[in-house]
């Protein structure tokens, strides 16, 4: 086991994969230990060389009495890396994890190569923490461990696995009392919110559908819109991803930590062209509506089809703007596909791409090739629409 001495306090540390990879400092959350990542590691030491590390107070490492701030926990990290032999690290966390790691960026900016935030957040209600840090000073952590792993899984995967829900719970009620009191007070008063947009290294916000301790509205979202060029990425699960969605936080990282600068300049590239052609086709209106509604659970969908069905296809010279939309019309209307069906009859009569002739005669010929039940859909939507266009004329 490997341990680094600071101020007299052990911290304990893994350092494991292959030593000619790129290093990725895992992170733990409040009440857990660097076993957290056990499910995650598999999918992720192919491609890195993994330091993880018990935070103060947590696991292996010792929990002297009193607060702990993020600032020491940021310099625990450091002191960490200088004993493992790392210079520079990308550095994922979870939670208090994540805290630790927009600490380490700020105060150690040379040694953080890029972040990855996983369900934290740059502020939270100093009062509730205030409330919990009392709670286990004069209670032990047995009397948080249920309401913590509450808020750890979702429901379903709680019911699914009771042996995982019962062994983060047992762990919190073994956690030392000391240890999680700190580590709370370091969360009670953590200063980033103001200076997060310091943070000058690739960052990945992860957020989780189910996380209700650090969702993505008015936790992930500032994190986002705050650090510079920060991308987002939305995952299943509660709040302990490396847990309840080990693979797909597994890909986001790897991708997001091993990415192609000129693969991804392409892409760019791509989805510019792609919203320049569903902005030609479709109208401005409908598309910023469109973006408006997106969410993280279908921004990559979203920004998959604008790069491929309007980037790639609509952008072939073979064929104009007008035949791609006639063919549109009668492969919607074939399929029963009605809500993409009116989506371009009205785009189509509105933005000038066919007339209402052609469009009688697309389905006439629809009625031929894919049945008089199609066809006979395909009139009724499209005389609603213009119905309701000569209504707004």
């Amino acid at each position: 086991m490997a341990y680094t001495l600071r101020d007299g306090v052990r911290l304990h540390w893994r350092l494991e994969g292959a030593a000619d990879r790129p290093v990725l400092v895992l992170l733990n959350s409040i009440g857990t230990d660097l076993s957290l990542w056990d499910r995650t590691v598999p999918l992720l030491l192919p491609a890195f060389r993994l330091l993880r590390i018990d935070t103060r107070g947590a696991g292996g490492s010792d929990a002297p009495e009193g607060d702990y701030t993020l600032a020491m926990l940021a310099d625990d990290v450091a002191a960490i890396m200088d004993d493992a032999g790392v210079a520079q690290a990308a550095v994922a966390g979870v939670s208090l994890g994540g805290m630790i790691a927009m600490q380490c960026a700020l105060d150690h900016p040379e040694r953080v190569a890029a972040l990855a935030l996983i369900c934290t957040s740059a502020t939270m209600d100093p009062a509730a923490w205030t409330t919990r840090i009392d709670m286990v000073r004069q209670q032990g952590t047995a009397a948080i461990a249920d309401m913590a792993v509450g808020r750890f899984l979702s429901p379903g995967f709680a019911a699914r696995h009771p042996e995982i829900a019962d062994s983060l719970r047992d762990g919190i009620a073994r956690q030392a009392d000391a240890g999680y009191a700190g580590a709370g007070a370091a969360i009670r008063d953590m200063a980033l919110i103001d200076r997060i947009d310091a943070i000058a290294v690739p960052t990945l916000v992860v957020t989780a559908m189910l996380d209700v301790s650090t969702p993505y509205a008015g936790h992930g979202e500032h994190l986002v819109a705050t650090i510079p060029a920060a991308r987002h990425v939305g995952v299943d699960g509660a709040h302990l991803p490396p847990i309840e969605a080990p693979a797909a936080l597994a890909t986001a990282l790897r991708r997001f930590l091993t990415r192609d600068e000129a693969v991804e300049a392409a892409a760019e590239t791509l989805l510019e062209a792609g919203l320049a052609n569903r902005r030609r086709v479709l109208g401005d209106a409908w598309v910023e509506r469109s973006l408006a509604r997106r969410t993280p659970l279908t921004a990559d969908f979203q920004a998959m089809i604008t790069r491929i069905a309007w980037g790639e296809i609509w952008g072939r010279p073979g064929l104009d703007d007008r035949t791609r939309r006639l063919i549109v019309l009668a492969i919607t209307c074939a399929l029963g596909r009605w809500e993409e069906f009116a989506l371009h009859v009205r785009a189509g009569l509105t933005q000038g791409g066919f007339t209402r002739d052609e469009l009688k005669e697309v389905l006439m010929q629809t009625t031929i090739y894919a049945g008089v039940p199609a066809a006979n859909t395909g009139f009724a939507e499209a005389q609603t629409i213009i119905d309701t266009l000569d209504q707004d004329a």
